[in-house]
């Protein structure tokens, strides 16, 4: 049993079994023994890869992104860069470098990074320099024009899980079995929602209310944010899932030793973005790199002399890879022009319904 597990366990004795939530705030943050506090989880030596790990081209593009985008909104200087969970900060060096070819646009960045562990923290700082806030929560993000960058943020965020049983809905939560902690359920509960005995569903107030955060400022102050993450639209079932050493792992088996995660259900998500007065639209992270030239970018790589670069980009785009898993959501002022691979008819508007 890991010394977190220990911990888990004295806390469902004294007081109860604990939600997937609590249960996930402890593993990934506890300030000792949390996974993000104690390792380095990305790239080959950790336990997943990331996009921006796999090619410096996924940063780039999101780089030029943000510059169009800051472009079309009249150049406002100055303005918060920020990316929240900005792991080594590999996909902000990336972007920023990018970034130098849009004239003036360095000069007005001020740099934000939203991020928790201390840990990561020094590598961010390393890796970009000490001209950068480290900021504790979204929250705290200035009030000024908000340029905005999550990559694997969102599914990390702490879930509720709801099971349908025979006479209604009860939560998920996890205690204490002969030997180890295990799910069970909690008590009945008044949830208007449909279902079919044994089907789970899953909510994430955290993010709701980061991207209320987020859209708040860009309605009021201008600016974009694009979040990418795997995960669909109205999304049902039991997602919740662990991850060590590129394995897929039990969630219960070793706290803190492992990465949780759950797929994010983006159609709360949007609709929070148009209550707080911002337009928003999904598409996939394939088609969206496609339409910011991640063909041409990858070519002209190969042609330079990197073999890899081809595949890495097929890595990123093909919908048997991450292509259709993984989902892109911006934001922008709503009236505001589309940003780039936002504004083709097809693409989806959750303010208008779309699926």
């Amino acid at each position: 049993m890991t010394r977190l597990a220990a911990l888990i366990a004295d806390e469902i004795r004294r007081s109860g079994p604990i939600s997937v939530a609590r249960y996930m705030e402890l593993c990934l943050l506890h300030p000792d023994h949390g996974y993000y506090a104690t390792r380095d989880p990305f790239g080959r030596a950790g336990d997943f890869v990331t996009a921006p790990e796999i090619s410096q081209v996924f940063g780039e593009l999101l780089g030029l992104f943000l510059g169009q985008c800051w472009m079309d909104q009249g150049g406002p200087a100055p303005f918060t860069l920020a990316e929240i969970g900005p792991g080594r900060g590999t996909l902000m060096e990336d972007a920023r470098r990018a970034m130098r070819v849009v004239p003036g646009m360095a000069e007005a960045a001020r740099l934000h990074l939203v991020e928790a562990s201390p840990h990561l923290r020094s590598l961010q700082r390393a890796r970009l320099g000490a001209d950068l806030r480290h900021l504790d929560q979204v929250a705290d993000l200035p009030d000024a024009p908000l340029y905005l960058l999550a990559n694997e943020f969102l599914d990390a965020l702490p879930i509720r899980q709801f099971q349908r049983v025979e006479a209604g809905w009860a939560e998920r939560l996890i205690g204490l079995g002969e030997e180890r902690l295990a799910f069970g359920l909690g008590p009945l509960m008044t949830l208007d929602l449909p279902g079919r005995p044994g089907e789970v569903i899953e909510r994430c107030p955290p993010a709701e209310a980061v991207i209320r955060a987020v859209a708040g400022r860009i309605a009021a102050q201008g600016g974009v944010a694009l979040f990418i993450d795997y995960g669909g639209w109205n999304g049902r079932g039991d997602t919740f899932q662990a991850v060590a050493g590129h394995r897929p792992v039990d969630p219960l088996a070793a706290p803190g030793e492992a990465d949780l995660t759950a797929h994010v259900d983006f159609a709360p998500l949007a609709a929070a973005a148009h209550a707080a007065g911002c337009a928003a639209a999904m598409t996939t992270q394939g088609a969206l790199l496609r339409d910011l030239g991640i063909g041409a970018r990858a070519a002209r790589l190969a042609a330079s002399g990197d073999p890899g670069a081809i595949r890495a980009a097929e890595r990123l785009t093909r919908g048997d890879e991450m292509g259709e898993l993984f989902k892109a959501l911006a934001i922008w002022p709503r009236g505001g022009p589309a940003p780039p691979g936002f504004g083709n008819p097809h693409r989806t508007d959750p303010a208008d319904g779309g699926t």
